[in-house]
This record gives structure tokens, sequence and C-alpha cells, in this order.
């Protein structure tokens, strides 16, 4: 890389006010962000980036599941782009930088090419993805997941959320369903920068985490059906207790994952009692559980054990226990040519840096199954994510913004 493009480095200060901008969509008491996707909040975060990105000088475009790709033009606009972004919806009591920063800093360096009037060879394409958290709508990343061929489009339009709103309807409602066809746009490869989630960089004084491998998932809807009944007059060996047996089932979950460990992971994240009531024993429960993994042969294993364990657990409290598959994503690969271009240029900027595996899910982790791909992570405060307290410094958001920049003009190439 010529010596002039070495020196180049992001907008520190705009970068960090961007993201301190876009936080108040959504803004909560607790100094988080509450932006499920597809609601109103969303529809202003997004209104705000595509205002960014055309006054940035892109052309953008927005596909029939309302992602938009921010298009930088390119001195060869045959190349095939290369893609760069996150997402811009949170958790229901999410934080300030998860998905955010590595959305924003894809847009900062446009910006900042745009600023030191550089040309790449190949076109540029920031990218929101919809829905990659799961929140409102199940599965998480659907939308990076139908553009890698794993849901067909009406699929993912007909999914509904808790209030039977379906991702159809709720797309027209904030006017983001786009009129193209999910894949029109051919990337070359793509690039995501997100903060770690995790305390791995942060206990070793790290600044960059060069992601090779993500984490593989299996996401169940499950129900128990007992049988509800007075809590003052129900004997106990009598009772059917649903609650009770969900107990059983948590512990089972974190029993069998300490078993498969240390790469394995087990939650109950959701349990829902029907028609609740102090003193009326739980008849009904539906309840969402996971389990992680980077390595497929666990994962399958994690399954394996599950079954006997939760057939045990119902038989022996006289419940059913129906656990619907609803979801499984394969432990992701990232492509060596890409691990290397980020940590080349981690390197050639002079950041402290260690090879990570991702433990959360990513839209990159969908992407690297269709072309090369590679993530960036940068250190958050105590690992902590997913919640109002999230934090990341400056400092090393600038910094992955900058591996984020040189990353992509290694692959991107400089006309001229």
């Amino acid at each position: 890389m010529a010596k002039h493009l070495s020196n180049l480095q992001i907008d520190s200060a705009r970068l960090w006010g961007a993201i301190h901008d876009t936080a108040q969509f959504g803004a909560t008491p607790k100094g988080g962000v509450r932006r499920l996707t597809l609601g109103a909040e969303d529809k202003r975060v997004r209104d705000w980036f595509r205002a960014a990105c055309e006054a940035a000088g892109c052309e953008v475009h927005i596909d029939a599941l309302g992602t938009m790709y921010a298009i930088r033009r390119g001195r060869d606009m045959t190349k095939a782009p290369i893609g760069l972004g996150s997402h811009l919806d949170t958790q229901p009591t999410g934080g300030k930088y998860d998905g955010i920063l590595g959305t924003l800093a894809a847009l900062e360096v446009v910006r900042t090419l745009n600023d030191a009037g550089i040309e790449t060879d190949a076109p540029l394409c920031v990218i929101n993805w919809t829905n990659e958290e799961g929140s409102r709508f199940a599965p998480a990343m659907m939308a990076s997941a139908a553009y890698a061929g794993d849901y067909t489009t009406a699929d993912i339009l007909g999914r509904t959320d808790a209030e039977g709103i379906s991702v159809g309807q709720a797309l027209d409602a904030i006017g983001y369903r786009g009129t193209e066809p999910v894949g029109q746009i051919k990337l070359g490869s793509f690039v995501e920068l997100h903060i770690e989630q995790g305390p791995i960089l942060e206990a070793e004084g790290k600044t960059i985490g060069v992601v090779d491998h993500g984490q593989g998932i299996i996401w169940y809807d499950g129900k128990i059906t007992g049988f509800a009944s007075h809590a003052g007059a129900t004997p106990m060996p009598l009772r059917r207790d649903a609650l009770a047996t969900l107990s059983e089932v948590v512990l089972a979950v974190e029993t069998i994952a300490r078993e498969h460990g240390p790469n394995a992971v087990g939650t109950v994240g959701e349990a829902v009692i029907d028609n609740p009531s102090r003193n009326v024993i739980p008849g009904d429960i539906a309840f969402t559980m996971e389990f992680r993994s980077p390595d497929g042969g666990t994962l399958d294993a994690l399954d394996r054990a599950l079954r006997p364990a939760i057939a045990e657990i119902a038989a022996r409290r006289k419940v059913a226990i129906d656990l619907d598959m609803i979801w499984r994503k394969e432990p992701t690969h990232f492509d060596p040519r890409m691990i290397a271009a980020v940590q080349s240029a981690s390197d050639a900027l002079g950041y402290s840096s260690r090879r990570i595996t991702s433990g959360a899910g990513h839209d990159a982790c969908n992407m690297a199954t269709v072309m090369p791909t590679a993530m960036i992570f940068v250190p958050c405060k105590d690992g902590i994510s997913h919640n109002e307290i999230e934090d990341a410094t400056q400092a090393d958001c600038t910094a992955g913004a900058n591996v984020l920049l040189h990353t992509v003009l290694s692959l991107a190439g400089v006309a001229g």
C-alpha cells in the first residue's frame, strides 16, 4: 500500500458523534437503546442512516426484506462491491455499540475516503441488515440468511412477532419493504466490525480481535403442558406443575452444556406462563432455549443428550414437553485470505491483536457460507453486551474502524 494511504485514519470524533447521535433513537433511561427491528425507532434510525449515506455520495438500495445497501462507486463498476457493515436494530435492553458500531464505522470509511479524495478500484457497499438480533422476529440474522439462500423471501416475510404482526406488515408500516429482490446486489466479499460481546480482549489487554471462527447455534421453541389447579387445595404429589418442570429443564440444559464443555453453552432465555395467577399452579408454559458450540459434532452431542433428559423429566412429572428445533446454524470458518487481510491491517497500524472465536452469531456468519468473509472485534467493558450498560471506549472503536478501513482498501484496491 502506498505510503500516503498507510497513514490514513478515520475521523474518530465524527464516528463517536454518529454513535451517540443514533443512540437517541430508542434511548432508554438507563443509557441504553431499545430499537426493535421494524418498529418506529428503527424507522427513525434508518431514515437517518439513509440520509447520511446519500450525503456521502452513496446510492441507497433497499431489498424486499428491508436490508439497506449504500453503494459507493468504484473505478471499475464491473467488479463486485466489497460489502462492509452490520445492523442497527437492538435487543429490548440493548446498548449503543452492538451492531451499530459496525454499520457506522462502515459509513465512516466512506466519509474518510471522500475526504481524502480516494477512489477505490472496486465499489464499496455499506450494509444495514434487517433483524440481526431476532428479538422481535425469529430467526435472528434472518435477512442475511435469506441473502445466503437459507430461507426464501416469502418465508421470512410471513414470520410473525408475539402480537401476530408479520415481517411483511412491519416493513410496510415503516415504509421499508424495498422493490429489489434479495440477493440482487452481488458482493465480492464482506467485512464486519463488531464489539466482542465477551471478556477476552479486555482481559488480555488486546485492541483487535481477528475472528477466525464463529460458534454454531441451535434454537428451540418449547412448550410444557401440565395442569392448572388450585395452589392451596392440590396436594404436592398430585401436581402437574409446568413451572416446576421448567426449572428442571433449565438445570438439565445447564448440566448438559457443562458436561460438553469447555466449548459449549446452553441457555433458556424466555418463559411465558399461560394465564398466570399467584394462587394457581402453572398449567402451560412456552419457553425458548439454545445451545452453542464452535464444533458441529458437539452441537450434535448436545442435542442427543437433551432429548432423553427432557423425556425423563416429562414422564416423571406427568406432563407433556414439546420441543421444536426451529433453527440450526453450523459453526463458521472465516476465509483465510480475509483473516490475513485483517491481521495485516492491524499489524500495520500497530495495534495489539489476537485470533478469536465469536461466541455470538453475526450476519458475517451467514455471509461466510457464500463469499469470502471476515470479522474484526474490539473490546467492550467487562465483556457485557445485550444490556443497557454495554460500553466501549472511543479509542477502541476508532482502532476497529481504522482496521476496517485498511482491510477494505486492501480488498478493493486503489485506482491509479
